[in-house]
C-alpha cells in the first residue's frame, strides 16, 4: 500500500495561526519603517538643497521640514528632533527618535530610529 501524502487539519491550523500572527505583527510594525524611509529621504533632500543660504539654514530647514513632513504625513519627527551640523561645506542633518507601537494589551514594540543625511 501507498502512504498518504498531504497536510492534516491540525497541522494546517497550526501553520495558519503562525502565519496570521506574523502578518499581524508585520502590519503593526511596517508603517513606522515606511515613515522612517520617508524621514530619511526628506532629510537627505533638505541637506542637499542648493538654495540653502549658510547664515539661516537652521530656520530654513525647520520651516521646510515642517511643510514637507505635513505633505508626507510624518508625525513621529518634528523640527525640534532635528540636529543640524555644518561639516566643512556640507550640512548634516540627523534625527534620533523612538516609536512605540502597541501590539497586544500592554505589550509594545519600542523601535529606535536614527535618520541622517550622511547615510
Amino acid at each position: 500500500m501507498r502512504s498518504q501524502k498531504g497536510v492534516t487539519l491540525s497541522g494546517f491550523m497550526m501553520w495558519a495561526v503562525v502565519v496570521v500572527i506574523a502578518l499581524l505583527l508585520g502590519f503593526k510594525i511596517g508603517p513606522p519603517y515606511m515613515e522612517y524611509q520617508g524621514v530619511q529621504k526628506l532629510i537627505k533632500n533638505l541637506a542637499n538643497d542648493p538654495g540653502m543660504r549658510v547664515g539661516d539654514y537652521r530656520k530654513m530647514i525647520g520651516g521646510n521640514f515642517a511643510l514637507r513632513a505635513g505633505i508626507d504625513n510624518i508625525t513621529s519627527v518634528g523640527t525640534n528632533d532635528l540636529v543640524i551640523n555644518k561639516e566643512g561645506e556640507k550640512v548634516v542633518i540627523t534625527a534620533d527618535y523612538v516609536v512605540r507601537v502597541p501590539i497586544v494589551g500592554n505589550i509594545n514594540a519600542c523601535i529606535d530610529f536614527s535618520a541622517s543625511s550622511e547615510k
